[in-house]
């Protein structure tokens, strides 16, 4: 057997080969060092700036506002409100993220003037046109991957651990993610998304992070590209506010229909 063939045999095999357990020790220690890192903020509100191209570069804009309320033991809670443009204003998305139970995620629509739930078979489904996915949008807990460190390398001049991501819940869209987790913020510089048959399905890109209370990172642009489509959505994260008070009953169903 020919050495090119040889070598390009065993990366075709190495994919779905067991994590050994060094490499998935490792790779969780990583995952396990970067929650711990990121937690105690309570919570955070930010405005978002949403634009959609198509394959051709068509664009279109949308105004968002985001707020999220950190849950010891859980996952993460998040709404999402829509503030323009004017056909879409006032649509919400609430979001309850879990660490070991499927999410609970509902969405409001204005027009309809209801709530509709998320089954969780739909969450892999997009996110209002968005290139980015339900299950997309939740908080990566821990106990929802299989880990394995795969290597170091330099991407865009910084260090970065590589990591793959496996979902243990049986309704993720993706086999995989693999994190390139900056070694310094221990926050993501890109994520690969392959889909259930294994194949390259997005790219996600953060840049322009910036240090907020002295240690919680936060990119200004999230870039994702979808490489089976040719679309893409950019999210341009601006006005960061920590420490606003908010509370569970920020996070109910009938905070849905009351935002605007």
């Amino acid at each position: 057997m020919g050495r090119m063939l040889a070598i390009v045999l065993l990366a075709l095999l190495s994919l779905d080969a067991p994590a050994s357990p060094d490499a998935a020790a490792r790779g969780r220690a990583l995952a396990q060092e970067a929650d711990t890192r990121d937690s105690g903020w309570r919570d955070q509100r930010a405005r978002l700036e949403m634009t959609l191209r198509n394959r051709h570069g068509d664009e279109s804009r949308r105004a968002l506002e985001v707020s999220t309320l950190e849950i010891a033991g859980d996952g993460d809670r998040s709404l999402t409100v829509f503030k323009s443009p004017r056909d879409i204003a006032g649509t919400a998305f609430l979001s309850y993220t879990h660490a070991l139970e499927p999410d609970d995620q509902w969405l409001f629509l204005p027009a309809l003037k209801r709530v509709k739930r998320i089954a969780s078979a739909n969450k892999s489904g997009p996110f209002v046109g968005s290139e980015f996915a339900y299950e997309d949008l939740s908080s990566s807990e821990l106990p929802k991957y299989e880990y394995r460190w795969l290597r170091d390398e330099t991407l865009d001049g910084r260090l970065a651990f590589v990591i793959e991501e496996r979902p243990v819940y049986p309704h993720s869209g993706y086999t995989r993610r693999v994190v390139w987790l900056d070694q310094q913020m221990y926050q993501p510089l890109q994520v690969e998304f392959y889909d259930r048959r294994n194949s390259l399905l997005k790219t996600l890109t953060a840049s322009g992070y910036t240090l907020h209370l002295e240690r919680y990172w936060r990119p200004a642009t999230m870039l994702m590209v979808n490489h089976q489509t040719g679309k893409r959505t950019t999210l341009n994260w601006l006005d960061y506010r920590f420490g606003n008070g908010l509370t569970g009953r920020d996070f109910d169903q009938n905070t849905l229909k009351r935002s605007r």
